[in-house]
């Protein structure tokens, strides 16, 4: 019964699809470009999903950074996909009013509704006001410190003292994620989820959050009408992201109604960036109000990011430091300089964190080679032309691949490839500042990461916090490699042993 209520044109390009498949088996990524009639180059989307960053890279590199994305004929999409810094100098910041996120760019990235990361013009504005006089008071600074901290004692080490004294072999990669999911929930909604610890726990909201990163990368590389048709028939990926909302949308309005509950009864409610905004918002402020449906938005999108960015820029870091022994002795014999008191190990202090220069250049070069976010995109208002000669109509989506910058030779010279922290310090011990639409790890221009600074402090905290107390070892034939997921996770995570250092 279902079959009839394919839309004709979607059952010309399936069948099309299959013809192809039936007849050809291709590893040659090249096929990729190929523009097929009627179909244009989905085809070769379809035969490389399984590496898909990858296949960027290549097919940006053949065509000088930037490559004009021919989609199905049925569908009037126009993308552009692009890694030439200067076109993203230009997007991002130069004409930034004619690049915005685009309702279509809203509308893959619906569960997370109206937030700050899918908004535009004044509602982006207004939210990014209001957050960032938050989050650069001196009361969130020591909160988040607090918050960090605390759960590096009681959780993180923990945990990790755990499966050393048994000498069993951990997922790193879902210790990094536990870690900041109750961090993050912590700080936006004032609840401790307690993911991590030595039961690990099963959670459905840290696996809904998984299929939902799948699900929103799958949106972005098939026609609208495909997922629109899976989503209304509630079947494959689809399913799994309404029942993965449904889970999130429950826990998140609980908090909401304690957080509300707890302000009618104290005077002095316990600091959390919700009940911030609600205490900020007791009158309309700019447009926005205290509504829950505002709320909910704002807490999904600061705790998406704030899980999965930071998760994943550890973990692919310390899959890069115990791969690389004389960065991690780098690394230790700066913490050893800089931090130490008779030899003893303690959590850092946010302000003797901005010596571990060295360590700040693996983060960087960590960052650079696997983003988080390994691309994002705009849409275009009116027609324009990039400085690399591109014509854009207006309503024209522009994909740029932050992955596939890190793999540029044209950016990074001829050992793109590697891992090296040292391109990021002076001759003088400092911090090499590079152009945000070079290293666009935060993104660049008005929407530069607003969480940036607290990321790398987070970065640090647990980074050095690990490094100095235990060794890490990739458990031999464990293998690496991205998820293709909206975030850059690793496929089948990060397998380590983890031994104590000082007993």
């Amino acid at each position: 019964m279902a079959i009839v209520l394919l839309d004709p044109e979607i059952l010309v390009a399936i069948f099309l699809c299959f013809l192809f498949l039936y007849h050809w088996r291709w590893n040659n990524k090249a096929k990729f470009n190929t523009n097929w009639p009627l179909i244009g180059m989905i085809l070769g989307f379809l035969l490389n999903t399984s590496h898909v960053h990858e296949l960027l890279t290549f097919i940006l590199k053949q065509y000088g950074g930037t490559i004009k994305y021919k989609s199905p004929w049925f569908t009037g999409l126009n993308l552009v996909l692009t890694s030439d810094p200067m076109n993203i100098h230009h997007i991002c910041s130069k004409n930034f009013s004619n690049y915005p996120k685009g309702p279509k760019f809203r509308e893959i990235l619906e569960p997370l509704g109206d937030g700050i990361f899918t908004s535009d013009h004044d509602s982006w504005r207004n939210q990014r006001k209001l957050l960032q006089s938050l989050i650069t008071h001196n009361k969130f600074q020591l909160f988040f410190e607090e918050v960090i901290k605390g759960k590096v004692e009681k959780s993180l080490i923990p945990v990790l003292d755990h499966v050393s004294n048994l000498g069993i072999g951990v997922d790193l990669q879902d210790v990094f994620q536990r870690f900041t999911f109750d961090c993050v929930c912590l700080v936006v909604l004032g609840d401790d989820p307690n993911c991590l610890s030595i039961e690990f726990p099963q959670v459905a909201l840290l696996k809904g959050f998984k299929e939902v990163e799948e699900c929103l990368l799958y949106r972005h590389l098939v026609p609208p009408r495909l997922w629109k048709l899976q989503r209304w028939l509630h079947i494959v990926a689809e399913k799994k992201l309404i029942s993965a909302m449904k889970v999130f949308d429950k826990y998140v309005y609980e908090c909401i109604s304690s957080i509300r509950e707890e302000l009618t009864l104290k005077e002095e409610a316990k600091f959390n960036l919700l009940t911030a905004i609600i205490m900020e918002q007791q009158e309309v402020v700019n447009g926005i109000t205290e509504s829950n449906k505002f709320l909910r938005d704002t807490a999904a999108n600061l705790i998406a990011p704030g899980k999965d960015n930071v998760s994943a820029g550890l973990t692919w870091l310390f899959w890069l430091v115990a791969t690389h022994p004389s960065v991690e002795a780098k690394i230790l014999e700066e913490i050893k300089e800089h931090l130490l008191d008779n030899d003893k190990w303690r959590v850092l202090d946010i302000d003797v964190l901005s010596k571990l220069v060295y360590l700040h250049g693996a983060i960087c070069e960590s960052l650079r080679l696997f983003p988080p976010l390994p691309f994002d995109h705009k849409c275009s208002v009116k027609y324009d032309v990039l400085p690399s000669g591109h014509c854009i109509s207006p309503n024209t989506r522009i994909l740029y691949s932050l992955y596939s910058m890190g793999r540029m030779e044209s950016i990074w010279g001829g050992d793109c490839l590697e891992f090296k922290p040292e391109r990021w310090i002076s001759e003088q011990g400092r911090i090499v500042h590079v152009p945000s639409f070079k290293f666009i790890a935060f993104n660049a221009g008005p929407r530069t990461c607003l969480f940036k600074d607290i990321t790398f402090i987070q970065m640090k905290i647990i980074a050095s916090a690990i490094i100095w107390n235990y060794h890490v070892q990739v458990v031999e034939g464990h293998l690496v490699s991205p998820c293709n997921s909206i975030i850059l996770h690793m496929k089948h995570g990060l397998k380590v042993k983890i031994n104590k250092r000082h007993v």
